[in-house]
């Protein structure tokens, strides 16, 4: 192995369908009981589709109610005008809570309910009597979909317009909407035509954050806000352009989501930050690797700009680079590679991902130390490096053996995290070889080994053990006697105070090459370790032992004497 590094010092069908409970597969003129309360369902016309509405909704009825006897109490119907209210709100009885929600749009069915679902012992005088059983022939006209949406009867929210697409609001985005806050009597306590803000920040009341993170874009709702989510016990003194909130005041708010920016963490730190500001094409994006244009504008936080470029008299100067070929600062290099086509974002890079604590010189002007900078990027174009599986046989060794090189580079320069993805990258290439001839195939093995290796050597650096340990078990799988294997994983496994399996693996080493300085070595250094764990395992215990000894010399010196009880026999023996 010439190229690898020296050693380092130390849904089927038969599943049951999800349908509305009661109306399953009912045909018409079958009666069913709904529950185990008694409530009976005989459907007379069936309705569309499998939607039924659910609690919290605002259903629109016509019905007619009797008794058992036919005598007729009550009709929407000979009024002409539709009963609407709030299902599983308590404003009807509990018989037509659970019924409605087992009907479709435009079902008509005849309820029969019991007393205890209905009026129970008292009845309704003068038309309804005591213990009565009632009839109710009902036909669900429509309803709208009103939902809890923190599942605390906290804030329900009524769609009044649909919304577009599928997409909705996540916690870092910047939202815009329009909005009218009233109190119960009509009184309006703020209003605005339009306003951004930050759903994680919040704006006005709590509600809205909320809310803004369950609708669509252009989506237009009602929202019914309980002051846990307004203002709860203390309200809100009145503000400029707002009156105040009484305490304890329920709030009734309509809400238009207008649109929204995506901002996403590039980096897990949040260091890396993009905003987009207009969305790309398809969804390709470019690789490592990839050549991109861009037209750029770089500022500083004071609004200072250092490079322009793409914009102005000559739009064909695009800033052009090589993405993860350290032709730009870490921040962009990221950042573009999570961009589409015609995308522009608004970028925002601490100084550990862009010039960090040096001075910089820029095109047109400097960037002081320790500076957050802000880009504003468009990528115009981009033509990605070839992927493994787009290449031949012998493009992929190839490009295999250039990216193991790259690693070799990185490595000597202490760029241990860089050349370590160069190697994975070097593998991913000649990962799968069963179409390799047999000379293809030494040479993969030949790659697989080195970069396994070298990438195992950058783990160690890196304080990454296991996935080191895993490294030299691959190439041992491939040569099951190689040194250097075994002296890497031994050293993973004495990081991750594995004592026994590294001493294993430094035996067998010493047996294969017992002259080898470095695996000697190592061996003395795990020794040592070994001599150090037994001397602070003798010390644990010993004074484990000490302080057992003393508390039962005290025990036995305040034990009240007593008579000794005789040893229990054992009737088996």
């Amino acid at each position: 192995m010439e190229d690898d590094f020296d050693m380092p010092a130390a849904e089927g069908m038969d599943e049951e369908m999800d349908l509305p409970e009661g109306s399953n597969f009912m045909k018409v003129g079958e009666e069913k009981e709904i529950g185990s309360q008694g409530l009976k369902k005989k459907l007379v016309k069936e309705g569309e589709g499998w939607d039924t509405p659910d609690n919290g909704d605002e259903v629109a009825v016509h019905y007619t109610g009797t008794l058992v006897d036919g005598t007729k109490f009550d009709s929407s119907r000979d009024r002409g005008e539709p009963f609407t209210f709030t299902l599983g709100q308590g404003q009807v009885i509990k018989g037509w809570d659970l019924g409605i929600k087992t009907m479709k749009k435009g079902e008509n069915a005849v309820f029969t309910i019991p007393a205890e679902l209905a009026y129970g012992e008292s009845g309704s005088p003068p038309t309804i009597p005591p213990n009565a059983t009632l009839q109710f022939d009902v036909e669900l006209l429509s309803w709208v979909s009103v939902k809890d949406i923190c599942k605390d009867g906290g804030i329900f929210k009524k769609i009044l317009k649909e919304g577009e697409k599928w997409e909705h609001p996540k916690d870092p985005d910047e939202v815009f909407v329009k909005y009218e806050v009233k109190l119960d009597d009509g009184t309006v306590v703020s209003k605005s035509d339009g306003i951004e803000f930050s759903v994680e920040e919040g704006h006005f009341c709590p509600a809205l954050s909320k809310a803004v993170k369950t609708m669509k874009k252009g989506e237009a709702v009602l929202l019914t806000v309980k002051p846990q989510y307004g203002f709860g016990e203390k309200g809100k003194p009145a503000s400029a352009g707002d009156r105040a909130v009484p305490p304890n005041a329920t709030l009734n708010i309509t809400l238009e989501l207008v649109s929204w920016k995506t901002v996403s963490n590039v980096t897990d730190d949040k260091k890396v930050v993009k905003k987009i500001l207009k969305e790309g094409e398809g969804y390709e994006k470019p690789n490592e690797g990839a050549v991109v244009k861009l037209k750029l504008i770089g500022k500083l936080q004071d609004g200072t700009v250092f490079i322009k470029k793409g914009h102005g008299d000559d739009e064909n100067d695009l800033f052009e680079f090589k993405v993860d070929e350290e032709q730009v600062i870490e921040g962009l290099d990221k950042a573009v590679i999570a961009m589409k086509k015609g995308e522009v974002a608004l970028l925002k890079i601490a100084p550990e991902y862009a010039f960090g604590s040096s001075e910089s010189k820029q095109e047109l002007a400097i960037v002081p130390p320790n500076s957050t900078v802000y880009y504003e990027a468009e990528l115009v174009s981009f033509v990605k490096d070839k992927e493994s599986w787009d290449m031949n046989t012998e493009e992929k060794i190839e490009a295999a053996g250039k990216k193991k090189e790259e690693g070799n580079a990185l490595f000597k320069a202490g760029k241990y995290l860089r050349a370590s993805k160069r190697y994975e990258k070097a593998a991913k290439f000649i990962e799968y070889d069963t179409s390799f001839s047999e000379e293809e195939k030494k040479q993969s093995k030949l790659l697989k080994v080195t970069c396994n290796l070298n990438n195992a050597a950058c783990k160690l650096k890196l304080k990454e053990y296991k996935q080191a340990e895993k490294l030299c078990t691959k190439v041992l799988e491939l040569e099951g006697t190689n040194v250097k294997a075994l002296y890497r994983r031994a050293q993973a496994y004495m990081n991750m105070a594995d004592l026994d399996l590294a001493e294993i693996d430094i035996k067998k080493a010493l047996e294969i090459d017992p002259d080898n300085r470095d695996v000697k070595l190592e061996y003395k250094v795990l020794k040592e370790k070994v001599k150090e764990i037994n001397k602070k395992d003798a010390k644990f215990y010993g004074n484990m032992f000490a302080k057992l000894t003393k508390l039962q010399t005290f025990d036995s010196n305040n034990a009240i004497p007593k008579e000794a009880e005789p040893m229990s026999i054992d009737s088996k023996a």
